[in-house]
């Protein structure tokens, strides 16, 4: 009966320390679970939040960008409003000798800087880096570019008595005409030479061979070229002509013994006529190069000319000039005023 009594106690121990067992495993395993769905919801929630963040600093960024793109759109918008303003303003000041037109005077006796050059139908057309250079300013000003062809005298007349607005022409800026024509800035710089036959090169190997009295000289009237003769060759008879082409057919003509002649018209006779030599390169004090002469006193049209020739250079226009002109003055040209 005893070993009854402490049997059945057993068996209720054992079966109450199961049933604790039992409760203790299934209540932890709920609880983890529990922990876990809530640790993966907070995760979930936690990335759904960083990626609404992300997502607000990437529209945010846009914005800005978007916002930095309009301004700078803006700002260019404003500053092209400005230049084409400023533009019109400064066309705006410009006079002319004739409304909407750019009056140039020519001397196209002169290649490569101004000539006619002839077509293959024989038609004579003006050309040459100064008759260029003329358009393009012409057009950088918005104005109609009109070319009057007279002597080379004739187109310092013309700026003097304010006929033309400009003188295109080789035009070196000599101290002694700013007078009668402002300059603008120097667009081509060339030099100067003296020019003989080649029969009579040997006979001039320095500018002292050039002055003597049984020496005659020629230049172009109204030129620098007159005064690098009466310089260099006081003692010489200094024959003054109007064109440079009556001063290359007396040197053909054995009529001068030499001429001061610019280098670059010089060249550009010597290709066309084998007799000719540049044979010495003559110095000179003044500014090496040629400029325009701008009627005097219209500062408005000579900055507007100055900004022309800086845009042609910085374009290298200049340099395309030049070369058109030196392969045009090896064809067929006519130099002089045509009625003459």
């Amino acid at each position: 009966m005893k070993k009854k009594l402490i049997a059945a106690i057993l068996t209720g121990v054992m079966t109450f320390s199961m049933t604790a067992c039992g409760g203790s495993s299934n209540g932890t395993g709920a609880a983890t679970e529990a922990e876990s769905t809530e640790a993966a919801a907070e995760a979930e929630s936690t990335e759904a939040a960083e990626t609404d963040s992300a997502d607000a600093a990437e529209s945010t960024e846009a914005a800005e960008t978007d916002s930095a793109d309009a301004a700078e759109s803006t700002e260019d918008a404003a500053e092209a409003e400005s230049t084409e303003e400023s533009a019109a303003g400064a066309s705006a000041e410009i006079t002319t000798v004739t409304p909407g037109k750019l009056t140039v005077a020519t001397s196209p006796d002169f290649a490569p800087y101004e000539f006619y050059a002839v077509g293959e139908d024989g038609t004579p057309t003006l050309a040459g880096f100064d008759i260029a250079l003329a358009q393009y300013i012409a057009d950088y000003l918005g104005l109609e570019l009109e070319v009057v062809p007279v002597d080379f005298d004739g187109v310092l007349m013309e700026l003097q008595t304010k006929a033309v607005d400009l003188g295109v022409a080789g035009l070196s800026p000599d101290p002694k005409r700013e007078s009668i024509m402002d300059f603008s800035d120097i667009y081509y710089e060339g030099g100067q030479s003296f020019v003989c036959t080649q029969a009579n090169k040997d006979k001039f190997t320095s500018l002292a061979d050039v002055n003597s009295a049984d020496i005659e000289v020629g230049a172009q009237t109204g030129s620098i070229q007159v005064d690098l003769a009466q310089t260099n060759s006081p003692d010489a008879e200094i024959i003054q002509l109007t064109k440079v082409t009556d001063i290359i057919a007396e040197l053909l003509a054995g009529k001068l013994d030499g001429a001061y002649i610019e280098t670059a018209v010089a060249e550009s006779y010597a290709k066309n006529y084998p007799e000719l030599c540049v044979v010495l390169e003559v110095p000179y004090d003044g500014a090496e190069g040629s400029a325009i002469g701008v009627s005097k006193g219209n500062d408005a049209l000579k900055a507007g000319v100055n900004e022309a020739i800086a845009k042609a250079k910085e374009e290298g226009k200049m340099d395309e000039f030049v070369a058109t002109a030196n392969e045009q003055a090896s064809g067929d040209i006519i130099e002089g005023l045509l009625d003459q």
